[in-house]
């Protein structure tokens, strides 16, 4: 499939006499305060792949640690900031910008983002990356298809197979896996408590409490 990147600019404002306010809070600032750097965890993988499993408790054992950290669910945004969405093409384009938006917010406020996103395009997880440069982390929740229509945990693809549901990805709509992550994380190989405890290596090298981040080798 091709990467579906030519769905013109949807970043671009419509208005053109809107001007950026500058804030008067200096980054290093909010680093002292929160003990650590703002970030996004981008996770992105098929729908039982378990990108929300993951999200939920890499957030507790981050919490536990003392991070700033808040989840930003896919289907919970589409409860509410997203909820006008469908899942056509265009309008996954404007859930994971509004997401990436969010998320970049997030970071530049000292946060460290969870974003369980299915994600599927290649070239709106670049726009999410965009949104919040150098603070962004694109990890790749990896399990095959067949194992995440094993599991099934919401009945969706026997109901995408169905014909019940259109545009399900993996099914009747594309997954562009990553190109070059941050981080693959293999949840058909590895059980829940391994890999929460992959991401954590990865988020105290890159992310560390109170000290400069060193560059991961993962």
């Amino acid at each position: 499939m091709e990467d579906d990147a030519d769905r013109g600019d949807i970043c671009a404002p419509r208005e053109t006499n809107v001007t950026r306010a500058v804030r008067q809070v200096r980054t290093d600032a909010r680093v002292e305060r929160h003990g650590h750097r703002g970030g996004v965890l981008w996770f992105t993988g098929l729908s039982g792949a378990g990108k929300s499993t993951l999200a939920i408790e890499v957030e507790r054992s981050l919490f536990g640690k003392g991070y700033e950290v808040y989840v930003l669910d896919g289907d919970n945004m589409r409860h509410g900031l997203n909820a006008d969405l469908g899942f056509s093409p265009e309008d996954r384009a404007e859930n994971i910008r509004r997401v990436g938006e969010v998320a970049a917010l997030f970071s530049r406020a000292g946060i460290v983002v969870v974003s369980a996103v299915i994600s599927p395009y290649r070239s709106d997880r670049a726009r999410a990356r965009a949104a919040a440069g150098d603070d962004f982390h694109e990890i790749y929740i990896k399990a095959p298809l067949e194992v995440c229509e094993r599991r099934d945990p919401k009945g969706l693809y026997v109901r995408a197979r169905r014909g019940e549901i259109k545009d399900f990805t993996g099914i009747s709509a594309p997954y562009e896996s990553p190109a070059a992550p941050d981080l693959v994380v293999d949840t058909a190989a590895n059980d829940v408590p391994s890999c929460v405890e992959y991401m954590m290596s990865y988020v105290e090298t890159a992310l560390p409490l109170n000290g400069e981040p060193d560059v991961p080798t993962f």
